[in-house]
């Protein structure tokens, strides 16, 4: 396995690269934008294929990389299901998997530094970020943080691991790297409480200052959304009626773009074909089965995903493939849903 664990030295933060080969596929989670050119230098070196890149949580302390490395490699941007920014590409909750060839992350919703935090598990590995730290824990005190919300977190569920558990933080100020989950319940200095109350007050006698960075990161980190404007782009972008309209008229061949597990957990459009989007260039390069069929049918090909983001990058990648008649569904299923549309099951 491919594992690097990488530094900005101004946020203290921690980035983390994983990928199961070289010449495979790899995720990242919490990517400093100031650091993406290291990033992209070293999925060359490396010979990776960026897939997936996640925020654990919206940062106050620093500005994201997720929208730059969206915009410089069509990556998947993935958040959890209650986190305020505007757009990612994949929203997942409690228990979700997040693969890539030969890796996969479970989510563990873990409310409590803010109310969009989740940490990651995948093997021996638990990638806290700002919930557990190295002795000790990530500030309550604002974007809808909870101590005793934290307490649960902490206690009923990243402590129940086994104690052999690497824990790797998403900050650390001290120098240290990686931890033990047996280690942080022995040394841990805000572990050593007997009932949430007493977590409740040690959070609330830290009177921390807030990060440097608060007001400009956390509005910059909730805008990262691709646009979607349907004026920008009337003649590929389509708005849900239309959509609806061409389903209804069976004129066009609808495309799901996402991830089987989005599929069985929200549905899908009657009658469209699945494309997973990592693997989008096999169907649309010569010989793939969707250029084969656009070119045979004359059929307009409508992609859609969870909101957007994806069928909009997968219409500009057909269009340099040189695909013409190819559209998307702004707001993907989402937007779907909310007009309505039918849905089922994946057999």
């Amino acid at each position: 396995m491919i594992f690097r664990q990488l530094f900005h030295a101004e946020s203290g933060t921690y980035t983390y690269l994983l990928a199961s080969r070289s010449g495979g596929e790899a995720l990242i989670i919490d990517p400093v934008l100031e650091r993406v050119d290291r990033y992209v230098k070293l999925f060359e070196e490396l010979d990776v294929r960026l897939v997936k890149a996640l925020d654990t949580h919206v940062h106050a302390d620093h500005i994201t990389g997720l929208g730059e490395l969206r915009d410089r490699t069509k990556c998947t941007t993935v958040m959890g299901k209650e986190s305020p920014v505007d757009v990612v590409s994949m929203r997942v909750k409690d228990g979700d998997s997040i693969e890539i060839e030969g890796l996969a992350l479970t989510a563990l919703y873990t409310p409590g530094h803010t109310n969009d935090s989740y940490c990651y598990l995948m093997d021996d590995h638990v990638f806290t970020g700002d919930t557990l730290l190295i002795r000790g824990t990530g500030r309550t005190d604002f974007q809808s943080g909870s101590p005793r919300a934290q307490y649960d977190s902490l206690f009923n569920r990243l402590l129940t691991l086994p104690e052999d558990t690497l824990v790797y933080p998403g900050h650390d100020y001290k120098g240290d790297t990686v931890s033990t989950i047996g280690e942080e319940k022995r040394f841990n200095p805000r572990l050593q409480v007997s009932s949430v109350e007493a977590y409740e007050t040690l959070m609330g006698r830290l009177n921390l200052p807030n990060p440097r960075l608060m007001d400009v990161a956390v509005p910059a980190n909730m805008q990262i959304g691709l646009a979607q404007d349907e004026r920008e782009h009337a003649s590929w972008a389509l708005d849900v009626s239309t959509v609806m309209a061409a389903w209804r008229a069976k004129d066009s061949t609808l495309v799901d773009l996402r991830e089987d597990s989005e599929r069985r957990r929200d549905g899908l459009i009657p009658g469209s074909v699945h494309a997973p989007y990592p693997r989008l260039g096999e169907f649309i390069e010569p010989g793939g089965i969707l250029r084969e069929m656009a070119l045979a049918t004359g059929r307009r090909i409508i992609f859609y995903c969870a909101f957007g983001e994806r069928s909009r990058m997968a219409v500009e990648a057909s269009q340099a493939e040189g695909l013409g008649n190819i559209c998307h569904l702004v707001g993907g299923i989402d937007a779907w849903k909310k007009a309505g549309g039918a849905v089922e099951t994946p057999a």
